[in-house]
This record gives C-alpha cells, structure tokens and sequence, in this order.
C-alpha cells in the first residue's frame, strides 16, 4: 500500500506530516484497515496517484480532472484555513518583483513562470484570471519555489504561486518572499483533493483523516495550517477551465 502527503510535504515542515500520519494510520487501524507506516517521498507523482496500491494521495485540482476523475475515488479536501476562501478552497497569489510596479493585467505580455502545465494553482488560475486575454510568454520552471525564484532573478516576471506555498515560503524562505510582491489573487478554486485507489470505500479513510487532523497538536495544526477535512463533490473540481497548454514556453533553467 501507498500513502503520500508530497503536495505540501517540504522538508522543513516534514516532521510534522510524519506525525500527521502516525496519526492517520492510528486511526485507519482503529476503522480496521492496514496501512503503511511511513508516508512514500519519492517516485513519480502520476505513479502514486495511479497505481491500484493507493491508500492516499493527494493531487491537484487540474490532474484530477483532466486525468485522475473515473480512475480513482475522491476522499475529502484539506482545509488550510485561507482567508477569502470558502473552506477547502484555495487560490494562487499572483506575484512579481517587490521592486516592479504595475498590476497584473499589465504582465500580459511579460513572462509568466509556471511549475507545470498540469498545475491548477501555476497555470490553469493564471490563465483563467486573464481570460480572454492569455500570458503567451511562459517559462516552465518546475515547482512553485522555482517559479519564485525565476521571478526574483528576474528570469520571469510574474507566477502565480499556490497560497498555501507562498504561506510557506514566507515562513521558511523569508529571503526569498522579501524580493518579491502581491499584486493579486486568482478566484478560489476547490483545493487538493485527498484520493484513493478506485476500488476502495473513502468513507473510512475520510473518518481517519478528521480524526487525525483534530488529533494533531496544536503546534503541528499551526505549522501545516490546518484546519479540517471537507467534503467537495466532483462536480465542483470538473467544473474548472482547463486553459491550453502553453505554445511559446522557455524551457526549465
């Protein structure tokens, strides 16, 4: 069996997950299933999410929709508490140089970095927030603390980042978030959402995680920026536009 929390799980805040999962797993075995003692850090992500050994995995919004939905079974969504979004909800903090003036619309034609063009949070919300108008210049940088990166060393001008990462970049990366500014948010979007493989039933796993989330200590729930699990039907992720992938993108540097 597989279990992995890889979205958010960096390693400065890895103790924590691990203690997430010790209780998770306390937890599943008091529902009476087996599971893994220690969450799976390495491996391909679509390996993860795809394989019938799944116990739980959490995606992105745009892989589940565009992929995952009908091959695996919808769990719950992490609630990380984010202000202006309903619970479960997240959205991407649209940024750029703290030293660059102008608003977002006036990126248009610069050069947007983005982790990936399966990424809701780095590209489809972007894309979508200019609609109809679209960011043709793009740098792929794969993941959100490189997208940052590029944008501080000016190698892009704008990305958007997920705002639970920007959450943890400032905490963990003060150096970096001081190099660089807000200039808006996207619309909430429904957050990443918890799966399993398709055969199993989520109810038990979905008790588990509400068990483990209001087990978690004080401290931990702070540091993770946790608040609860909800329950966010298919609907609502399948609903989201999927933009086109990108036509002029600069290759990783």
């Amino acid at each position: 069996m597989i279990a992995s929390l890889a979205m958010y799980d960096w390693p400065q805040v890895a103790a924590e997950h691990d203690r997430l999962w010790s209780l998770i797993r306390a937890a599943l075995a008091d529902e009476g299933i087996d599971a893994p003692e220690a969450l799976t850090r390495n491996g391909s992500l679509w390996d993860i999410w795809e394989s019938p050994d799944l116990l739980l995995g959490q995606t992105c919004g745009m892989p589940y929709r565009t992929r995952l939905h009908g091959h695996v079974t919808l769990v719950g969504t992490l609630d990380y508490a984010l202000p202006d979004a309903p619970p479960g909800y997240y959205y991407s903090q649209l940024i750029t140089r703290a030293d660059e003036p102008g608003d977002v619309l006036d990126f248009i034609d610069r050069t947007l970095a983005f982790n990936g063009q399966d990424s809701q949070s780095g590209w489809a919300a972007p894309q979508n927030h200019v609609a109809p108008l679209i960011f043709k210049h793009t740098r792929h940088t794969g993941a959100h603390r490189d997208s940052a990166h590029a944008v501080a060393t000016g190698r892009a001008d704008i990305a958007a980042i997920d705002a639970v990462t920007w959450r943890l970049i400032g905490t963990h990366m003060p150096e970096l978030a001081a190099k660089l500014r807000v200039i808006g948010h996207t619309a909430p979007t429904p957050g990443l959402p918890l799966i399993t493989a398709a055969h199993r039933d989520p109810a038990p796993i979905a008790r588990a995680v509400t068990n483990a989330v209001t087990s978690l200590s004080p401290a931990d729930r702070d540091m993770l920026g946790l608040c609860g699990l909800v329950m966010i039907p298919a609907s609502a992720y399948i609903s989201v536009p999927t933009p086109p992938p990108p036509s002029q993108d600069v290759p990783v540097n």
